[in-house]
Order: C-alpha cells, then structure tokens, then sequence
C-alpha cells in the first residue's frame, strides 16, 4: 500500500505540473500581450495551441503507448515535456514562444493519456475511484497555486520566472518517476501482433462501448469549456472583479476541491461511480445556470457560485474518469485513452471557439449571449447522465 501511495503521488505531481503548465499563461495575457506586443487573437492563438498540439499528439500516441514499458515512456516523455517547459523560459519572442508552447503541448497530450493508463493498470477497479480523486486533485492544487502564484511571480520579476519554476519541478518529478513508479510491463505480454495504426482506430470505433465512453468525454467537455474560457472576461466585464480579484475564485474553488476531489473518490468506490456521476452532473446545471446570468454582484455571492461551479465539476470528472478508463483492457488500454484524451483536447477547441463565435459585446464593453451559452452547456451537461448509463465496465 506504501508503494501504491507513493505512486499515486507521484502521477498527482506530474500532473499539477501539467495543468499549471497549461493554465499558467492565462493570467499572464495582459504582460505577454504588453512585452510581445501582440493582439488577443494572437494571444488566443498562444493558448489553444496547447490544446490542440495536445490533442494531436494523444491522437497519433494511440498507435505506440501500448508497446512499451509504461515507466519508460513515461520518463521519455516528461524529459521532453521538460525540455520544452525551459524552452518557454528562454523565449525572446512571440513566435519562439509559440513553437515551445506547441512542443509542450504535444509532451503534455501523451502525459494525461499514460497518467491514466498507469492508474487503470496498476490501481484495482475497487479502488480506482479513490485514486482517480487523489490525482485529479492536482487540478484543484493547480487553480489555487498556479494562477494567483502565477500572477504574484510575473508581478516581483517577469513572466519567465513561472516557467524557470515549472522547469525545476518537472526535474524532481522526474526523479521521482525514476523511484517511485514501477517497471509496467504486464500488457506487453497479452498481444503479441501489435496492431496497425488504422487497427488501432478501427477498434475503438467498433466498440460500442468505447464510442459510448468516449461521446461522454466530448459532451462532458462541450458542457465546460463552453463556459470556462469566458468565465473571467464576463466577470470582469459584467459582474465588475477587478483582474485581480479573479483569482479569488481559482483559490476558492481549488482549495474546496482539494478537499471534496478524494472524498468524491471514495464515495464513488462506495456507492458506485454512476450513482456519484449522475448526483454531481446534475448538481453542476445549477451553478452553470446562475452565473451565465449574473449581473453587477457582490464578491461573496460570485465565489459561493462560483465554488459551486468548481466543485460540481470536478465531482463529475473523477467517477466519469473511472468509468471511462474501466471501457478498455490492459492490452490496449493506452491507445485507448490516449485517443480519448485527443478527441477530449479536440473538444476542448471546439467548444471554446463556437462559444466564441455565440458570444459578443455591446457598446458598455460587456458580454453578450453568455446566457444562451450557459444553456446549451447545461443541454449537454445533461445528455451526458443517460449516456453514462449505457457505458460498461469491462472486467
């Protein structure tokens, strides 16, 4: 059980380091966008990037993570991740930046995909829940360090500084992939002919299961990230926070996460995943109702709405990401996932770019439309509690 923990631990680590990676240039937009001299769109070009360099490389690592040794090609991976991580840290311009946030996202992709992959191998599916809760904590860790953290960093020095940091951390990890994380070797023997590409694709999308799994993963996305990219501009620009009083809500929303994500776990070990899926799922309509259409309102009011929000969220996430990882076998669990997680990355895209193509602005400078957003998330936050229920866990 130490050695479990331990592991267990380890995959959280590279994963906060992941996430705050991903999420750390957020904040940094109105220095990036000063120093660079760029416009939003380029900045938004900066950002999803990321995601979709991430999405391709989950994409094209469903043909190979399954032939090799998980722990080696976690440390072949993570060296790279690191690598481009310093070479954010170095970059003197705008498309020097771009380029090492593509790399990053092409390592970070493959990361998410083999994190999951170990949990699914190593972790019995009694206690997969509780696992999947300790580790997906590292979101939470992430929103209540990374962007206030983030922010305070850049302010003392300049926006190098939170990279040189991720790069030093990404280097300990690595260490402790090295120590802590086992040879994972098991699926190697149970498929001898290793399929080709094309089999590997044709095989999750002959499996009715899988396309259910994997349809879960995409309406569960539409009904987030249509919200999340636009969640600080409309409460700057409608509900009146200052920029800086947007990291209130990450650290309030993160730090109760930290605490709910495991306790989410281990209710859903004991209750049952779709039982703890289907409460939360429905939970989060109500946060997402609310604060699409909020007008001018008190801080206390936003963050108890808005820590809702995070909560629900990622009590939705941990059972959904249980189930989803129980639709494979050990022998191509890895393509598996790594081809859900570029079809969730691609998602991502898409549901933040309609969003924007929905959203627009009046001549006051506020937002507009954030409220039919906000419904048709909630539409697909819903459709996602009859489709969990046809998905099955292989044994």
């Amino acid at each position: 059980m130490k050695k479990e923990k331990l592991l267990l631990w380890t995959l959280a680590a590279i994963n906060f380091i992941h996430i705050v990676d991903f999420m750390i240039l957020m904040p940094l937009g109105p220095q990036l966008m000063r120093v660079f001299e760029i416009s939003p769109r380029e900045f938004g070009l900066l950002v999803s990037s990321y995601t979709f360099s991430a999405g391709i490389s989950s994409f094209f690592g469903a043909f190979f993570l399954d032939r090799f040794d998980r722990k080696k090609i976690l440390l072949w991976v993570y060296v790279g991740f690191s690598v481009a991580t310093l070479g954010c840290a170095l970059s003197p311009t705008y498309p020097i930046l771009l380029s090492a946030r593509i790399v990053s996202g092409l390592f970070g992709g493959l990361t998410s995909a083999l994190i999951l992959a170990i949990i699914g191998d190593v972790i019995p599916d009694a206690r997969r829940g509780r696992a999947m809760g300790l580790v997906m904590a590292a979101f939470s860790v992430a929103s209540v360090l990374g962007v206030p953290l983030g922010l305070f960093l850049a302010s003392l020095s300049d926006w190098h500084t939170p990279f040189y940091i991720l790069t030093g951390l990404s280097v300990i990890s690595l260490g402790m992939i090295f120590h802590y994380v086992p040879n994972i070797t098991e699926h190697l023997g149970k498929e001898i002919v290793r399929p080709h590409p094309l089999e590997v694709v044709r095989r999750v999308t002959s499996n009715p299961n899988q396309m259910r799994a994997i349809t879960l993963s995409v309406m569960m996305m539409f009904g987030q990230f249509m919200i999340i990219p636009f969640l600080s501009p409309y409460t700057v620009a409608n509900v009146g926070f200052t920029e800086m009083q947007l990291t209130y809500i990450y650290m309030a929303g993160g730090a109760f996460t930290i605490f709910t994500s495991p306790w989410v776990g281990k209710m859903s070990d004991k209750y049952g995943k779709l039982r703890i899926f289907t409460i939360f799922m429905t939970l989060n309509v109500v946060p997402i109702a609310i604060i699409t259409n909020l007008g001018v309102t008190p801080i206390p009011y936003v963050l108890l709405v808005s820590t809702m929000f995070f909560v629900t969220s990622n009590g939705r996430y941990v059972p959904a990401a249980a189930i989803i990882t129980g639709t494979a076998r050990p022998e191509n669990r890895g393509s598996f996932l790594s081809f859900n997680s570029a079809i969730q990355q691609l998602a991502t895209g898409l549901a933040s770019l309609i969003a924007g193509l929905i959203i627009g602005e009046n001549a006051a400078g506020e937002l507009t439309n954030f409220n039919l957003v906000g419904y048709i998330a909630i539409f697909f936050s819903l459709l996602c509690i009859p489709l969990a229920r046809r998905v099955k866990v292989v044994a």
